[in-house]
C-alpha cells in the first residue's frame, strides 16, 4: 500500500483535497487499499480551511511517505522552519513531493523549487517567478513533472496530477478507469490559457460575440477588421470602437490570442508540422508563429511540443 500524505496549514483551501478523491477511487476501482491518504499539520489536531471548515491532521514527524503533497494555502503565507525542515526531508525520504496550486510558494520557500521547472496557479506564476527568480516557472501548464517534484496549476489541476500519479503507478487503464468515475478528462490538452482566451475578452452584445465566434471558426483566414465588422453587422470603425470598449483588446490582438490558442493546442496533440499548424491557424508561416508563441508564452512552439510529449510520457 502507497501512502498518500496531505500537507495542511491553517487557512489551507478546500480543493487541493479533491485529489485524494483519485486515490480513493483508483481503491474502489480495484477493489483493495493499493493507496492509504493521510492528512498532516505542524501541530496536529483540526486545521481550518479558508472556508471555514476543519480537517482533523496528524501531527507530522516521520517524512517517509511514499508522496507527500502539499495543500493549497493562502499566497501570504510562510511555511515555519519546522514545515520548511519537513518538507525538505520529504525531497530525500519520500518517492514523491508535490504541491497543489499555491503550495508552490510553500515548496518554493523551502528552496526546493530552485533550479527546477514548475508551475502554478496563472494568477501568482509571476509573483512566484519575481520573488523566487531560480525556479523555472511555466505559468501555462496544468502540472508539472522535474525529478521527483510535481507541481500543478488551479485547485482542478491537482485532480490532473493525481491522475498522472496512478497513471505512473499503476498504469493508464486504471488512469481512465478513476477519470471516467469522477467524469473529469484522463488528460486535458492544451495549458492554462485555453480556458481564458474567450473567457476574459467577455463580449457583452451579441454582436461582437458573433464576430469572435466567426473568428474562432474562420482561423485560417486572414480575418481582417472589415470581415469581422460584416460578421457583427457593423461598420469597421464601429465595430473596432465598440469590440475594444467591451473587450479592453483591439481585434487584432484577440485574434492573435485565439490563434494562439488553437496552434498550441495543435502543438500538443502532436499530429502535424510547425509549417501545417502555422497555415491551419492564420500564421501564414512558422516564423510569424514563433514570435507570437514567445510573446504569449516565452516560449517557442517546439519547446511546447516538447514540454507535452514529455509530460505524456510520464
Amino acid at each position: 500500500m502507497q501512502r498518500i500524505a496531505f500537507l495542511l496549514f491553517p487557512g489551507f483551501q478546500v480543493m487541493s483535497l479533491a485529489a485524494a478523491s483519485v486515490f480513493e477511487f483508483a481503491n474502489l476501482e480495484v477493489k483493495e487499499p493499493i493507496y492509504e491518504t493521510l492528512y498532516l499539520s505542524e501541530t496536529g489536531g483540526k486545521i481550518m480551511s479558508s472556508l471555514g471548515l476543519a480537517v482533523e491532521t496528524q501531527a507530522f514527524d516521520d517524512p517517509a511517505f511514499d508522496t507527500l503533497i502539499v495543500s493549497g494555502a493562502p499566497h501570504e503565507a510562510v511555511p515555519s522552519a519546522g514545515e520548511r525542515r519537513f518538507m525538505q526531508e520529504a525531497l530525500t525520504h519520500s518517492r514523491r513531493l508535490a504541491s497543489i496550486c499555491t503550495g508552490a510558494y510553500f515548496l518554493a520557500h523551502a528552496g526546493l523549487l530552485d533550479g527546477r521547472r514548475a508551475t502554478t496557479h496563472w494568477i501568482v506564476a509571476r509573483d512566484i517567478q519575481t520573488r523566487f527568480p531560480k525556479i523555472k516557472m511555466e505559468e501555462d501548464r496544468i502540472f508539472i513533472i522535474d525529478g521527483s517534484i510535481w507541481t500543478s496549476a488551479g485547485m482542478t489541476a491537482g485532480v490532473d496530477l493525481a491522475l498522472a500519479m496512478v497513471e505512473k503507478d499503476h498504469g493508464i487503464d486504471l488512469a481512465r478507469a478513476v477519470a471516467k468515475k469522477l467524469v473529469v478528462y484522463h488528460r486535458r490538452a492544451g495549458g492554462q490559457s485555453q480556458f481564458s482566451a474567450l473567457l476574459e475578452l467577455e463580449p457583452k452584445s451579441d454582436r461582437i460575440q458573433s464576430a469572435l465566434a466567426y473568428a474562432k471558426r474562420n482561423l485560417h483566414t486572414p480575418l481582417s477588421v472589415e470581415q469581422l465588422a460584416e460578421a457583427a453587422h457593423l461598420s469597421p470603425r464601429q465595430f473596432s470602437r465598440t469590440f475594444r470598449s467591451e473587450t479592453g483588446q483591439s481585434p487584432a490582438k484577440a485574434v492573435e490570442n485565439l490563434r494562439v490558442e488553437a496552434a498550441r493546442l495543435m502543438m500538443e496533440e502532436g499530429r502535424h508540422s510547425i509549417d501545417v499548424v502555422a497555415q491551419e491557424t492564420g500564421f501564414a508561416d512558422r516564423e510569424r508563429m514563433r514570435r507570437a508563441f514567445l510573446r504569449a508564452f516565452g516560449q517557442p512552439p517546439q519547446a511546447i511540443r516538447r514540454n507535452a510529449q514529455r509530460e505524456h510520457a510520464v
